[in-house]
């Protein structure tokens, strides 16, 4: 009987970007093994709870307009007691517990997202949507020019293209930032959601072996593997 580490592991091809296969990359099973969808869900309620702005307000009886002096005096009129036209139960005041500016963000366990993305890495490979490139430096600025090699790749209507490092390569980024449905980002920057978000995921080589040694290092041993040490 084969061990983990003698069972066949999966391949991706390594395209240039004229579309031609140059070569071939391992993938650890760690990474692209499963997909949770459960935590994929989680991973995008936490993203866009932490994109909204908040900035929601009403006024209370404290910032409504009005006066404050008292309308009538407290008894002998035969009419209930008041003590400001700007109560919250007249007409035109303040609102009672009323949204007020605040942030939607909230903490989200680092070992929940590394395995948000190692299934929407996973995810992207089963549905054949993950391409590897083995560079992506360009010699100029051109989108024409990348536009021509998305095409090669079976780009539709949305795209995303990571890079490795972090802004190293300008003439990229200068060739991306035009192409309607095109995001271009660096590795530690890639979140689950953008990846669900985006039909193609695009990465170098480089972006892509990276990103991989970092889930596969902090992904949970399986029972098998902790039981053959």
């Amino acid at each position: 009987m084969r061990t983990q580490k003698e069972k066949a592991m999966a391949t991706i091809d390594v395209l240039n970007l004229a579309g031609k296969k140059v070569g071939s990359l391992t993938l650890a099973d760690e990474v692209f093994g499963a997909v949770n969808e459960d935590l994929l869900w989680e991973s995008v309620q936490h993203y866009r709870a932490a994109l909204r702005a908040g900035t929601h307000a009403t006024k209370n009886k404290k910032l409504v307009s009005g006066s404050g002096k008292k309308l009538w005096k407290q008894k002998g009129t035969g009419r209930a007691r008041v003590g400001s036209v700007r109560s919250p139960i007249w007409r035109h005041g303040g609102t009672v517990h009323g949204p007020q500016p605040r942030s939607y963000d909230y903490s989200f366990p680092r070992k929940k997202l590394l395995g948000a993305l190692r299934s929407a890495l996973a995810a992207k490979l089963a549905d054949g949507n993950l391409v590897v490139i083995d560079t992506l430096d360009l010699k100029e600025a051109k989108t024409k020019t990348f536009r021509q090699a998305l095409a090669t790749f079976k780009f539709n209507k949305t795209a995303l293209v990571v890079e490795a490092g972090a802004n190293l390569n300008p003439n990229l980024e200068l060739s991306t930032r035009n192409i309607a449905g095109v995001e271009m980002l660096y590795g530690p920057e890639v979140h689950p959601y953008h990846l669900l978000r985006h039909e193609l995921a695009i990465f170098s080589q480089a972006a892509l072996e990276k990103l991989q040694n970092s889930l596969k290092a902090s992904a949970p041993k399986r029972k098998a593997e902790v039981e053959h040490v």
